[in-house]
């Protein structure tokens, strides 16, 4: 008995319309966690690469320790650091985000630190001129002058922990990756090919909505431009 030839999903098409409906809770909970999942792992990684990049400025024979570090985290393979990690945080979501937490570091603490020695040292001058402290001067002066390249960074380490994101889903925990791993498994093509393109959905959206509020807190540079 052949299938009806409106049945996209009997005939197991890329593009199927009865897919989405028919799924469309189970595509809701893939993305919400996958969004959950890139968020936390972001502002994780963003808490600990801001204190690293201050000292990295601050000190200059901690700079190079410091890069040096993030940087031979990032190149190892996304399997190898799961690997590394499952003892300590077990088959968990706290895996997947302690593994893109390490990954996303050595994109910010760069940005984040070439943002910070990109300010002129005449404009930290006239601060402390101005009976600007230490703190003050961080705050008020160099945080907010850096913010363009620490910008870049973010929107960066954002974009790569939605993409690794779907490694997740060798542990259970891996938003849409979980569905393009069981699609591939099953050679559900609707399925894998609707996970992937919400995958590049999230992406894009998430790297225009922090283009835009990077417009919104540096309007100094669109005055520039």
């Amino acid at each position: 008995m052949t299938a009806p030839p409106d049945d996209c999903l009997a005939r197991n098409e890329w593009i199927c319309g009865a897919y989405l409906s028919s799924r469309r809770d189970i595509l809701w909970d893939a993305a919400l966690q996958h969004l959950q999942l890139t968020a936390v792992s972001v502002l994780v990684a963003l808490v600990i690469a801001v204190p690293l990049a201050l000292v990295a400025r601050r000190l200059r024979w901690a700079a190079g320790p410091v890069l040096g570090v993030t940087t031979i985290l990032y190149t190892v393979p996304s399997l190898a650091m799961f690997s590394l990690l499952l003892p300590v945080y077990g088959l968990s979501a706290s895996l997947v985000v302690a593994g893109l937490v390490l990954y996303s570091l050595t994109l910010l603490v760069r940005n984040i630190l070439a943002g910070l020695r990109a300010v002129p040292e005449e404009t930290r001058q006239a601060a402390r001129g101005m009976g600007y402290g230490p703190v003050r001067l961080l705050v008020a002066v160099e945080l907010p002058l850096a913010l363009p390249a620490a910008m870049a960074g973010l929107r960066i380490a954002t974009v790569s922990a939605v993409s690794l994101v779907t490694i997740g889903a060798i542990v259970g925990y891996g938003g849409l990756g979980n569905l393009i791993y069981s699609g591939m498994n099953t050679y559900f093509r609707a399925q894998v090919l609707t996970a992937s393109v919400l995958c590049v959905v999230i992406a894009v959206a998430a790297d225009l909505l922090l283009l835009l509020a990077q417009r919104l807190l540096t309007p100094w540079t669109r005055r520039q431009s």
